[in-house]
């Protein structure tokens, strides 16, 4: 059986400059960290083959490519064991960009990226609320997003130094 890996304070250092910025070279790094390039791409190595660092991404602003709209859905089903079957579906729609099974109020909150509030009512109406299982749905037009930014609670213990 695989050993866990356990992250250290060098590892979480890492973690916190690559979620700053993804493009940032193992060199750059090192530099700051006082450690050589070669052992940061060992950690970094170590770090993803125990799913710490799942994968890379590329943040896209999608209103310059014509998609203006960002809304939330929250999902009421029928019954709670719909979930896996419900979030398949949702899975085959492109325009569903991350759906979260929540408690409270809904048991599906989605989050939708379309080109309009056409293309948001299509999408809702002959995609969404098409799938079996699903009872009824609660829209959210975004107006702005004030801000997205990558879980810092660790940074902030590293700065205390």
């Amino acid at each position: 059986m695989k050993k866990k890996y356990n992250p250290d304070e060098i590892d979480l250092k890492i973690l916190s400059i690559l979620m700053k910025d993804g493009k940032v070279t193992y060199a750059e790094i090192g530099k700051a960290l006082f450690i050589s390039g070669g052992t940061v791409h060992v950690r970094i190595k170590k770090l993803m083959e125990s799913k710490i660092i799942i994968n890379t991404e590329l943040k896209v602003d999608y209103a310059k490519l014509g998609y203006d709209i960002t809304a939330f859905l929250g999902i009421y089903l029928e019954k709670s064991k719909m979930y896996n079957n419900v979030s398949e579906e949702l899975l085959k729609i492109p325009e569903v960009v991350e759906a979260h099974y929540t408690t409270g109020t809904y048991s599906i909150f989605a989050k939708i990226i379309s080109k309009d509030t056409q293309h948001l009512r299509n999408t809702i109406s002959e995609k969404i609320q098409q799938i079996p299982g699903i009872q009824r749905t609660e829209t959210f037009i975004s107006l702005d997003r004030a801000f997205e930014r990558p879980l810092a609670s660790f940074d902030h213990q590293l700065s205390d130094d």
